[in-house]
């Protein structure tokens, strides 16, 4: 006998907003693809290799510059025409109105955002540094595995440490203790942060330098290896810098001159300046954490009129341009630390319960504030 089956209705919608959200849904689904072949096209050297061609290469000239297997040839054109549908570069056919499909002969070209991706000393018209390193420094098999884990996590209710983030889950400990165990990643994550911080630097210093007037020392605290204290330093070669941050870190530079290096905990204790400067660094902490780390700041400001000046996210309204980027940071927050992306008046109350008196914030960089903070 035959079953007797039921039509399903379907949402009241018109077919073209069913077709819509399913291009959506297959577009959210498959979206892990880009930061993998993101991953990819740095790791081959493309944008350096487009750059080097005078900004515009055909597939002949890729394939002439990249090292690439004679087997594995064929399947540039489709990252390259997957990397273009994503933004990072632009396809231009030779003949108007030909498809890749009718055998158009195609070259490629730099987009702004693959700019910022060129290697070496001919880095975009030499105004900035490159963030491949940031990017690869993001995409590593540790961040990506971690990620994997966020459903068993959200849905864990076991006491144990292991549980406290999905990254202790994939990995039994914390990204520090990782970075410390594997030399790789303890370099490749170094160079990524160099990368960003040098980049977020040249911006500060050019369009926010006011915020060193008057101070002779500063201590860039958990300062990686010492990217933003140099830049401070060339900058405003009066301001004594130092930079503080752990053994795995200090241990594996080399004193240039400008910046002095100190192995410590800014946990117990934060050597004395007129100025603390804290970037990227409370992001990955909670709320007691942050009150701690503050503290300490505050002990180490001996001079009136000293500030701890803290370049990190504050997250905006979901009107803003950059709402996407602060949220998609934040669930990376979520991911590798016990840490978060924080509002205004999240922030506002740390820095209350920290002993603080008053402190100024403005946006910088989109995405990115800038916070004068005073005892």
């Amino acid at each position: 006998m035959a079953e007797n089956h039921q039509a399903v209705k379907m949402p009241t919608s018109s077919n073209k907003e069913l077709l819509q959200a399913h291009a959506e849904l297959w577009n959210l689904t498959f979206s892990y693809l880009k930061s993998m072949a993101l991953e990819c096209a740095i790791k081959l050297g493309i944008p350096t290799a487009i750059h080097r061609c005078g900004g515009t290469a055909s597939l002949t000239d890729l394939l002439a510059a990249l090292s690439i297997p004679e087997s594995k040839k064929s399947y540039l054109p489709r990252l390259m025409r997957f990397l273009a549908a994503s933004g990072i570069f632009t396809i231009d056919f030779l003949a108007t109105g030909e498809c890749a499909n009718a055998g158009a002969t195609v070259t490629y070209r730099l987009t702004p955002l693959s700019h910022l991706l060129v290697d070496g000393d001919d880095t975009y018209a030499h105004q900035c540094t490159s963030l491949s390193p940031f990017v690869l420094a993001q995409t590593n098999k540790y961040h990506v595995t971690a990620a994997m884990h966020f459903s068993d996590w959200f849905t864990s209710d076991e006491g144990s440490a292991s549980a406290e983030m999905p990254y202790k889950m994939a990995h039994g400990t914390d990204h520090w203790e990782i970075m410390a165990r594997d030399p790789k990643l303890n370099q490749v994550f170094n160079a990524g942060m160099a990368a960003d911080t040098q980049f977020a630097m040249n911006f500060i210093i050019n369009n926010c330098g006011e915020v060193f007037e008057g101070i002779t020392s500063i201590v860039d605290v958990a300062g990686g290896t010492g990217t933003a204290a140099r830049e401070i330093a060339k900058a405003f070669p009066h301001i004594k810098c130092s930079v503080l941050d752990l053994p795995n870190v200090i241990n594996s530079i080399s004193s240039d001159g400008l910046v002095n290096y100190i192995v410590g905990d800014m946990m117990s204790s934060i050597p004395t300046a007129d100025a603390v400067f804290l970037k990227y660094v409370l992001h990955d902490w909670n709320d007691e954490d942050c009150v701690k780390i503050l503290t300490q700041c505050k002990k180490a400001i001996t001079k009136p009129g000293g500030k701890v000046i803290i370049v990190d996210m504050v997250v905006g309204s979901p009107s803003t341009s950059m709402f996407e980027g602060q949220v998609l940071f934040d669930m990376l927050m979520m991911v590798m630390t016990p840490g978060k992306e924080r509002e205004e008046h999240e922030w506002g109350k740390i820095f209350m319960d920290a002993g603080f008196n008053h402190y100024k914030t403005r946006p910088i960089m989109g995405c990115m504030a800038i916070t004068e903070l005073y005892p």
